[in-house]
Formats: structure tokens, sequence, C-alpha cells
């Protein structure tokens, strides 16, 4: 199990060996990336959740375009000309984005004074002429060496960047994440092609030499970057998005860093570089909480916001329901928040078994009214509902691979999000043993299922998956899509169970982990 990533604003000193890259000549110079991904279109100060080492979690409110813009102002007041780096899933995860097709995000986005970005694996969601208007109207460049059109054969974006701040020459390759068509809905990223890892060595060995510091900025996830940074020599840092993970200390692997600054615009991270003559780079990074309670709000970047959002603001504060509790989204396993969801699919079909896809994006719900805006920013993705037929065998080939992608021994295996949810179902299973191993257990409605036995599952379709695939099951029988989405059947179940309550949690277990996990990467 690897170590467990410190928690706490600490600040890690990392110094380089020398290379041709690093030529270090006259005196003294130093500069600074900041580093932000994922904010999922959270524009606005939020609840957000902050697990602590005693278990406890604590709920603060953070986060916001005009805070991040706040501290990025402060820290180029202190470091003249410090770049801002965006790594991605940026348009999409909210009802203002989802309505505008990722507009509303344009203009927040402009306003915050980024400098260069990599597309994130949900750029693709409104489409790919979509992908490149949003890109093209943000004024900064986007960076990936494998994103492909199919129809020319060219890149979509340039694989590299050039930039010198203070003295100091940074080159920056972006790479997003291959697997972006299997991850997505089909259909999303339909007209792309997307290369493997294979497509950074070559830019990361055209830059050496020319400048003093390599930065490969990626959307690929923590544990599959390290593994970039362990096999691909010549990267001082990468810049890593994605899975969400707050990393607190960089992550060392022999002369790389490797750090990824958490999601929703609730944490800002910074790289300060320093070059001296005749000595290494030395390289110090503090992930910062961007709390209410720590930083204001940059008034000017409010105001583009609430611009941004008053045409939808009516529709995302209609009431739908009411919490009279916290429904948390943060969990690898399980969590409350995708409990609710496919207990409503569970009632609404009367399947055996409900199941959705395990999404990392959206921050909790305070005791309180649920709005429509809480209800796309924890179920961004609509879809109709599909039910089906699935023996025994398949669920437990279902859960073996799902697992695998959570877990996987191997990090390049890292596939997709959290683990999937479930009602109906009680999983038991061992994280750290090999794929065909994992499961120890399975239980519908409280019996072991037999690999024979046909069971009902309800999911929801993805545009583009064959008619018989059930939430990554294939060949399922009898499969059929209901004429009602997954919106509507939450909106039904909020309204009759009103005021809902945190479910009781406990129906995916993992042996040798904790009860709650909050990190792929740590497993805590």
């Amino acid at each position: 199990m690897r170590a467990l990533v410190a928690l706490g604003a600490l600040v890690a000193l990392v110094s380089c060996t020398p290379s041709p890259s690093h030529p270090a000549a006259g005196g003294e110079r130093r500069a600074t990336i900041m580093f932000f991904s994922d904010a999922h279109a959270d524009l606005e100060p939020h609840p957000e959740q902050f697990p602590r080492a005693d278990g406890t979690i604590e709920v603060a409110s953070a986060g916001g375009y005009a805070r991040l813009s706040h501290v990025v102002r402060s820290i180029r007041k202190e470091s003249p000309g410090a770049l801002l780096v965006d790594g991605g899933d940026t348009f999409q995860g909210s009802a203002a984005a989802t309505w505008s097709r990722g507009e509303a995000v344009l203009a927040p986005q402009k306003a915050l004074g980024v400098d260069l970005a990599v597309p994130g694996n949900w750029e693709v969601v409104y489409g790919p002429p979509q992908m490149e208007s949003l890109a093209k109207g943000t004024g900064y460049p986007w960076l990936a060496t494998n994103v492909v059109d199919e129809a020319t054969g060219k890149l979509v974006f340039p694989p590299t960047l050039e930039r010198e701040v203070s003295g100091v020459r940074f080159g920056f390759v972006g790479f997003t994440d291959p697997d972006v068509p299997l991850r997505q809905a089909p259909s999303y990223s339909k007209g792309l092609r997307f290369l493997g890892v294979e497509s950074i060595k070559p830019h990361i060995d055209a830059l050496r030499g020319r400048v003093d510091v390599v930065i490969l900025v990626t959307h690929l996830g923590l544990a599959r970057s390290v593994a970039v940074a362990e096999t691909v020599p010549g990267i001082d840092i990468v810049l890593s998005g994605d899975t969400h993970e707050r990393i607190y200390e960089p992550i060392v692997r022999k002369d790389t860093i490797i750090v990824e600054p958490g999601a929703f615009a609730s944490f800002l991270g910074r790289l300060d570089v320093q070059l001296v003559a005749g000595s290494r780079p030395k390289l110090s990074w503090k992930l910062l909480e961007l709390r209410a309670d720590r930083y204001s709000e940059d008034p000017d970047v409010a105001k583009v916001v609430a611009e941004s959002l008053a045409p939808h603001r009516e529709k995302m504060e209609a009431v739908i329901g009411h919490a009279a509790t916290s429904l948390e989204r943060y969990g690898v396993l399980e969590n409350s928040v995708d409990s609710i969801m496919v207990q409503a699919l569970k009632e609404r079909t009367g399947a055996d078994i409900a199941l959705s896809n395990g999404f990392r994006f959206g921050h909790p719900v305070v005791a309180g009214p649920i709005t429509e805006s809480d209800l796309f920013r924890l179920y961004p993705v609509n879809g109709l509902v599909k039910v089906g037929k699935v023996t025994g065998a398949q669920l437990r080939a279902f859960w073996e691979s799902e697992i695998d992608h959570v877990f996987p021994q191997d990090p390049t295996k890292l596939f997709g999000g959290w683990l999937p949810r479930v009602a109906g179902m009680n999983v038991r299973f061992r994280a750290d043993a090999p794929l065909g191993k994992h499961v120890l257990s399975l239980e519908v409605n409280g019996k072991p299922v037999e690999d024979a036995t046909v069971y009902s599952v309800a999911s929801c379709v993805r545009e583009g998956d064959a008619p018989d695939t059930m939430c990554r099951i294939k060949h399922a029988t009898d499969a059929n899509a209901l004429d009602i989405d997954v919106h509507s059947v939450l909106r039904e179940w909020l309204a009759a169970h009103d005021p809902v309550s945190a479910p009781k949690l406990g129906h995916i277990v993992a042996e040798d982990l904790p009860a709650h996990v909050f990190s792929q990467w740590a497993r805590r």
C-alpha cells in the first residue's frame, strides 16, 4: 500500500539533477507556476469537504472563481509574470454549463488570466466542434500531444509551448487521457482519435537543451502520471489532473516531482522554481486550500461570474427537495449522494439491482433546500433509464473489472473514476488482490449471487453504447431504454421522500481498506 499523502499545507523542496536543459548561467533566477485542475464549472463559493487525519470530515465554505482570482493576483504581485496553468475538465459539471454548452464558463475562465491549459476527458461532452470553439474562445493555448482529427490526421492542439518568466525558460508539454472514447459516451468524441503515452517522449526530447525546466501537464490521473514520470526521462515536473487528488507533499520519482491540485476551484497549487548558477534547480510546491475564512474574493471576477450565471439563475435556484442531513459525494467506495441515486433508480424500475458510474464531480449538499443547480452539480450527465437482465457470472466479471480499474496493481491500467454505485447488492472485495481474485462475495437482496441466475438491472443510457450494454456490462438480455430520464427519476424521488437524510452505507466493503476511502493514490 502506498504511503499516505501528507495532510496540511506542507512545502516540499526537491532538487533536480543537472542536465543540458539546466544551464543555470548567471545569477539567481526565480519564477512561479500556479496550477488548478478539474474545476468542473464550479464558479461560485460552495461547501467543500476536508478529510482530516483523525478520520473526521470538516465541511467549510471554499472555492469560487472570484476567490481563486484573488489568490492568483496576490501571487502575481509577489512573483511578477507567474504563469497560471489549467489541467482540464473546465467547461462541464454544472447546470449553467450544461444548458449553455460550456459558454457560461467562458467569460469567468478568461477573467482568471489563465496562460495555458490541457483538455480534460469531459471537454468533449458537447462534441469536438464545441470543444474547439471553447478552446479558441479562451484566448490562451491548449496543449495536447495526442488529440488527432480523424478526417485530417492532424493534431487538434499544439503539443508544446515555451515561455520565459523572470529569466527562467519553461517548456510545457500537454497530454490528455487516451481512453476518452471508452470513459465517456462514445458519441461525445466522434471524429477524434487519441494517441497513447508514446506521443509524449519526442516532445520532451525536443525541449531538452532549449529550456531550463520541462513541465508535462497531464489530464491522465495521478497514478498513471506517476507511471509516465517513471518511464519517460527528461521531465522535471508533472502537473497532473483528472483524479481530483489533493497532493500536499509532492511525489518524487528520480529527478521528477508529480503533483495534483484537487478540484472544483477549491484549491490552487503553487510551484516556485529557483535557479542558481552552478547549482541544481530547486522546486517547492504548496497546495493552498481556498477557504472563505482565509482568502477574500476578487470583486471584478465576482461580477463576471454573476453576469455569466444571471440568465440561468432563476432556473438554477428552483427548489426540488430538502436535505435533512448533509449529503456527501467524496468517496472512492461509496457516498450518500450516489446511494440516493441508485436507490431512486431501483425503486422506480423495480429492478433487482441499480448501477451507476462512480463520478467524482460534485461538492456536498448541506442540510436545507436541494436545488436544480445541486441536481446538475451532482449528476451533470443525464440520460434515459435503461433496464435489462444479466447473469450472476456477468455481475462477477463486471465487479472484477471495475475494481481492477480503480485499484490496479499496475498503475498504467487505472481507468475511469471511482467504483460503481449500487443498490440491491452487497459487494465484498480485496483491493490489492490480482485481477480475477478481487471479489470475495456478492449478494443480491441478501442472498449469494449464483453464476447461472438471471438478475434484472437498472442503469442509464450512454450515447453511442451498444443497445445491450448496461453500465459497461456487455451482452445484457432484454435491454430496453424507458421513456424517462435519470434527472426526472431523481426529482420524483426527492419529492416523494422530502426531506431526505443520508442513507446508511456499507454495501461496498473492501477488507483491506478503511471504511471511508478518499484517495485512490493513498487509499485512505
